[in-house]
């Protein structure tokens, strides 16, 4: 006889419980999904009466309302990696509640790169497509080769190619609709002891190294865990710049005009031989720091009195302090976005999901 489980479904549980910045109040109701099949019934279940759902991985990139949320909570908790070889090197195949660092490390560990440099970033893979998830001259999009999904207009389980998932700087096609739901993600990675080119700087200095070269996968791997922790974007308990949700801006990428125009007013403020970092982008323009316009607008690390505040080791981070609500947390975000564009005219977007908020 086989004993079917039953997902666990939970009433009025805080989401502050489930979040990494510990913030959020109570949702109608939790599922924990362990299977696809469990995912499936739950949000077919709510869309049958009209309910809301919110799919949840780690909670590491979402900023719940103090309200709640009225709606249906599905944790993804599945699990399961397989491998299968391609030429070159493999296609890893990983179902969407799997944790994306021990995906990393078991790639690492493994001999598989193509991933190493996302070593660090909290949450689960079912999550990492969604905002093309990336690091230090790396992306998700880099190895994606198609993500597995419900489809709730149609009804049905499909396979969406990396194209069609519409894959762009730290936003997908994904992200931008309910429609879908991850349940699993293909990626293919090279079979090599040597991780692929270093595209960063700031990671080629920490390994000694000029940016194009090959270094070994582990030495690449420890070096980013390094440079993450540096900075509190690793999650660690005794580490209170951690209760965050990681970068809260993205790095803004202007036009060609406007960057310019950012060069000229940065000029006039601060004076002719200070410039903003820069990036160029494949298709024109430049992408440049939210960390440096924000500490140049006069918001420096470890910034605030209150219960919410800036990390003191990175700029871009937002900290709950301890008994912090949403409400305190947004209008600090506010404040940032609102001086950064007065000062240099640049208007900084949220990266984490804002559930029942607004910036």
């Amino acid at each position: 006889m086989t004993l079917v489980r039953t997902p666990r479904e939970r009433s009025e549980v805080r989401l502050a419980e489930l979040t990494t910045l510990a913030l959020g109040g109570p949702a109608r109701r939790v599922v924990d999904a362990t299977t696809d099949e469990h995912v499936i019934e739950a949000v077919a279940r709510a869309d049958a009466c009209g309910e809301p759902v919110l799919v949840l991985g780690g909670g590491s990139n979402l900023v719940v309302a103090d309200a709640g949320f009225d709606g249906t909570v599905l944790r993804v908790l599945t699990r399961g990696m397989s491998t299968s070889p391609v030429p070159g090197g493999v296609c890893l195949v990983a179902a969407a509640g799997e944790p994306w660092d021990g995906l990393v490390r078991g790639a690492v560990s493994d001999g598989l790169a193509g991933v190493e440099c996302l070593a660090g970033i909290p949450g689960s893979v079912g999550a990492t497509p969604l905002q093309n998830v990336g690091a230090y001259g790396q992306q998700v999009s880099d190895s994606l080769v198609s993500v597995r999904v419900y489809d709730r207009r149609a009804r049905r389980v499909r396979h969406l190619t990396r194209a069609a998932c519409g894959l762009a700087y730290r936003c997908s096609r994904l992200r931008q609709s309910e429609r879908f739901v991850v349940l699993g993600v293909t990626l293919r990675l090279e079979r090599s002891r040597l991780a692929r080119p270093v595209a960063y700087s700031e990671l080629a200095r920490t390994l000694r190294a000029s940016c194009g070269a090959r270094p070994p996968l582990a030495a690449v791997y420890e070096a980013v865990l390094t440079l993450r922790r540096r900075t509190g974007m690793v999650l660690d308990p005794r580490d209170p710049d951690t209760v965050s949700a990681g970068s809260f801006f993205v790095n803004p990428v202007l036009s060609a005009p406007a960057f310019a125009a950012l060069e000229r007013r940065v000029a006039a403020r601060d004076g002719p031989g200070v410039r903003p970092p820069t990036w160029p982008e494949p298709h024109g323009g430049a992408k440049t720091s939210a960390a440096w316009l924000i500490e140049h607008a006069g918001f420096h690390r470890g910034w605030g009195e209150g219960r919410v505040g800036i990390s003191t080791k990175h700029a871009l981070a937002l900290v709950n302090r301890g008994g912090a609500s949403t409400v305190e947390l947004i209008a600090l975000a506010g404040l940032i976005r609102d001086e950064v564009r007065r000062t240099y005219s640049v208007t900084l977007r949220p990266e984490p999901t804002l559930l029942g908020v607004q910036l």
